[in-house]
């Protein structure tokens, strides 16, 4: 159990488990709009895209190229650490994640339940992702691709490169502790702010706002505990249970 906790918690098995989301995404989002020319992606992977246009046209390959490169950087990084690759510890991460989902998920609702004094459980109703606009109705297998990409596009944006960004420039103003705080707060109330934006968008309400921004503060918490690996899956499992049980489509 140590040796599992420990592996799963570095870079490089972050790195391999993060790629079944990237590719299995990839090719669902295919898969599920053969025919439309407006293709319905995550507005993070938008983001994302829209500055590699600035670089090369064909994003994709692009992509492709950034994670190789990516890949390299994180092995060379810990070449020195000690590294056991053991097929079993991927299905455990896969497990593990699906169990914090669950736990977080009851977790915040609970919380969120008790502070506006009804059930705050996840249903159907907010199976929602930050989208681009598309025209036509959503099916159940664009919502599985969307729900997966969550897990990593989501999760680095906001829970990476956002808090990062927000870390430094708060550092001018406060010590880094206390900058650390304000930026995981800040993030976590983007992150909810984003849902209600576009016209996929959820229709805002406090509590559905609150848990959110609850979820996206525990999922800060699980990336320090356990590494962006556990922490991009949970999110995408929690998303996938959703779109699987709840989503009336």
């Amino acid at each position: 159990m140590k040796s599992y906790l420990r592996q799963t918690s570095t870079l490089t098995y972050s790195y391999l488990a993060c790629l079944p989301l990237f590719v299995i995404y990839e090719v669902l989002i295919r898969i599920s709009q053969p025919d439309t020319t407006a293709v319905v992606r995550l507005s993070a992977d938008i983001w994302i895209r829209n500055l590699l246009l600035l670089f090369h046209q064909n994003t994709l390959l692009l992509s492709f190229i950034i994670v190789a490169v990516l890949g390299a950087i994180i092995f060379y990084k810990e070449r020195k650490k000690y590294f056991v690759f053991r097929p079993g510890y991927f299905a455990g991460m896969v497990a593990e994640s699906t169990v914090w989902a669950v736990f977080l998920a009851l977790l915040v609702s609970g919380i969120t339940g008790f502070l506006f004094a009804f059930s705050a459980s996840p249903d159907g109703s907010q199976v929602t992702f930050m989208m681009t606009e598309a025209s036509g109705g959503i099916n159940r297998l664009q919502m599985l691709a969307l729900s997966i990409g969550a897990g990593l596009y989501e999760e680095l944006v906001f829970r990476v490169v956002l808090v990062y960004l927000l870390v430094y420039g708060f550092g001018y103003f406060m010590e880094r502790k206390h900058a650390m705080i304000l930026a995981v707060i800040v993030a976590a109330f983007l992150f909810s702010a984003g849902h209600y934006t576009g016209s996929l968008g959820d229709t805002f309400t406090l509590s559905s706002f609150i848990f959110r921004m609850l979820f996206g503060l525990a999922l800060n918490a699980l990336l320090v505990i356990r590494g962006f690996g556990i922490t991009a899956w949970t999110h995408s499992m929690y998303d996938v249970i959703l779109v699987v049980f709840f989503w009336p489509g």
